[in-house]
């Protein structure tokens, strides 16, 4: 393929002034193609290209698409409206692809489609004698049979034709079909122009796109309170979160707990006898972030658990959080890999306004930065080897970007299976740049956006917004560090309702598990996200078989999360209109409309609510506007028939419709059953 360039000529013109075509925008296209976008590996990857010509004649373009070290494949791509061209290519595995677009005016689909318009004999004559000029270059591009044949329908088109007859035979061949397939598979492409970069797009693992993460603390798990868990307790908790549907169990920090500076019960600065520490305050005598926590476990105890959740296809995510507590064998020896004040000590971390006394953090300017990117980087590639795949990122907002764009290049390189949690809440524009950076996924701010506009305006931004080619959000209810105002003191209709949007208005969710199961809702002081008793310092006895556990309510929507494709993605997000503002209404369609979803949910913890819900027919692909239709709510087991566009919705406090749009309205006998 030549690459027609506009670069100068000795004259001053340009030295493919003759190439006409236009590539103007490929999208998409991440800062301008400094960073990669984002897909799903099996998954069509949608491209849009921008292109057109001068005139009317006609133009083709052609989607260039590589995974990176193999070969080039090509897709044509198909003008829709405005001079934008679309195509679609899928990755078959994870990994790095790039592609790019070329263009070029066509000769002979032009004369084709001025052919088309032609109706006076002696120009059909003359346009043909041209057709056969161009079927004669393609012919010598072509080779074998293919050339044999084009120089067949070239001679055809020489023929003349007198009689009239003859002359609409002759145009008829002309634009045949199969013969202008032919020609089109030898183009002249001298002139061709190509996008002027190469994108880059990373495809992850079906995972990385859809998900539900179940976090729990591995020294909590014992069956006997007071006494520290195992991983072996771990273990025997692993059914029952697989039955409830999750796909990702994810532990705080599994490392030796600094002594130094350790903290106290709710988080307080001087501790007691048996107080256990924060797991983020990482390293002891016993070791690093490459060792496990004695009273957890052996590394094969940690082997083994990780084998047995995949037998339950799930999946363990490690929290990596680079920091220290003072006692960590890489204070004594790499001092310079932290900052000295001049009274000889380290100041601690801090992620205003909450204060870290138990944690120092790396020094990414330190002169001897390459030793401590490479070191860091071993912590990641240890636990690959130990079999883990996905890992949460303990605010990584707070270190390097460079290092981050570096390690997790190099991490996927030998491994594009893993997937990283950027655990970043803070800065909008400092969330994208970690997604873009590589993180698979990111935290977000729907633990505070709780009002029908705030979730409307939010999610909307993150489904159509310019981040959706890059930025996967992943939205959680709850953290250990954080139990949200808008949970305090509340029960089960609050905690109900927040699940049910967290589950169907994000693909990707989770929830700090046993806290949210059994409906934790007492901060440690008024306003405080800080719950009171935070597991985060102590160890915590959950009774997961309480009669109020939300585990049936978790199971449910995770099964139907699985069996509604609309809900594996983000980017078919719809809202609707209702005329009560403390009722929320969305769908989620798959791109074939085989699977609607459509939801409505009390956001009053407190009060029935009711009022019209206006959904859009159109998206819900029905004929008419005002023909009946079914509904399976699959959260409550039951159906509704609805009529046209505006229906009329009543729910309990914090309940919500899950519903799927059935296709054609059951008789009166079928529908006295729920199936």
């Amino acid at each position: 393929m030549t690459r027609a360039k506009l670069t100068e000529a000795p004259s001053g013109m340009p030295s493919q002034g003759r190439a006409r075509a236009v590539i103007d925008a490929m999208l998409p296209c991440v800062d301008g193609g400094r960073f990669p976008a984002k897909c799903i590996a099996g998954q069509p990857f949608h491209v849009t290209v921008h292109a057109f010509t001068d005139g009317h004649d006609a133009l083709r373009v052609m989607l260039l698409w590589q995974q990176e070290g193999h070969a080039v494949q090509e897709v044509e791509m198909t003008l829709l409206h405005n001079d934008e061209w679309h195509a679609d290519f899928t990755p078959s595995v994870p990994g790095r692809y790039h592609y790019e677009a070329v263009a070029w005016v066509d000769h002979f689909r032009s004369w084709r489609q001025e052919l088309v318009r032609r109706v006076e004999p002696d120009d059909i004559r003359i346009a043909a004698r041209g057709g056969a000029e161009l079927v004669d270059e393609a012919a010598a591009r072509a080779k074998g049979e293919d050339r044999e044949a084009l120089l067949r329908y070239s001679a055809v088109l020489k023929k003349p034709a007198v009689e009239p007859h003859e002359v609409e035979a002759l145009k008829a061949l002309a634009l045949d079909p199969l013969q202008a397939a032919l020609v089109d598979r030898h183009p002249d492409r001298s002139l061709a122009v190509t996008s002027p970069h190469m994108l880059a797009v990373v495809a992850d693992r079906e995972r990385a796109g859809f998900s539900a993460w179940y976090e729990l603390f591995p020294r909590s798990a014992s069956a006997e309170e007071g006494v520290h868990g195992r991983f072996i307790d771990v273990e025997r908790l692993l059914p029952r979160i697989a039955q409830m549907g999750f796909d990702v169990v994810y532990f705080p920090p599994i490392h030796p707990i600094g002594r130094e500076k350790r903290k106290g019960k709710n988080n307080a600065l001087t501790t007691e006898p048996g107080d256990v520490g924060s797991p983020w305050a990482i390293g002891a005598a016993e070791g690093g972030h490459k060792s496990i926590l004695p009273a957890l476990g052996t590394p094969e105890d940690f082997r083994r658990l990780v084998r047995r959740a995949n037998e339950l296809n799930l999946e363990i995510a490690l929290d990596i959080a680079l920091q220290c507590a003072p006692d960590h064998p890489y204070v004594k020896q790499h001092p310079q890999w932290f900052r000295w004040r001049p009274d000889g000590t380290v100041q601690y971390a801090e992620n205003p306004p909450k204060k870290y006394q138990d944690i120092y953090p790396f020094n990414f300017e330190t002169d001897d930065w390459q030793a401590l990117w490479r070191e860091l980087k071993s912590i990641f590639d240890h636990w690959i080897g130990e079999g883990v795949r996905i890992f949460r990122v303990d605010n990584p907002h707070t270190k390097s970007f460079a290092f981050w764009e570096w390690s997790i290049a190099e991490i996927r390189k030998q491994h594009p299976d893993v997937l990283f949690l950027s655990e970043a809440f803070t800065r909008p524009k400092v969330m994208h740049r970690l997604a873009k950076l590589g993180f698979s996924q990111s935290y977000t701010y729907f633990t505070w956006r709780n009002t029908r506009e705030e979730l409307i305006e939010y999610f909307t931004e993150l489904s159509a917004g310019p981040g959706r080619h890059y930025f996967r959000p992943n939205a959680w209810p709850n953290t250990p560090d954080i139990l949200s105002e808008h949970l305090h003191g509340q029960g089960r209709p609050a905690f109900e309702m927040r699940l049910v949007l967290a589950a169907t208005l994000s693909a990707n969710y989770g929830v700090y598990g046993p806290a949210y199961e059994l409906l934790e809702n007492t901060p440690r002081s008024p306003g405080s996200e800080e719950y009171l008793h935070s597991e985060k310092y102590q160890l915590r006895h959950w009774q997961l078989d309480r009669p109020e556990s939300l585990a049936p309510v978790m199971a449910r929507l995770n099964t139907i999360r699985r069996e509604n494709l609309a809900l594996h993605g983000n980017a078919g997000l719809e809202f609707f209109e209702t005329d009560n503002e403390q009722l929320i209404a969305y769908g989620k369609r798959t791109d074939d409309g085989g699977n609607h979803i459509v939801c409505v949910v009390n956001l009053d913890v407190r009060h029935r609510q009711s009022g019209w819900v206006e959904l859009d027919t159109t998206w819900l692909g029905l004929a008419h506007a005002g023909e009946a239709y079914e509904f399976d709510d699959l959260l409550h087991q039951q159906s509704f028939i609805w009529r046209g566009s505006r229906n009329f919705v009543i729910l309990e406090p914090g309940q919500a419709h899950v519903m799927r749009l059935r296709r054609g309205v059951r008789s009166e006998r079928d529908s006295e059953g729920w199936r």
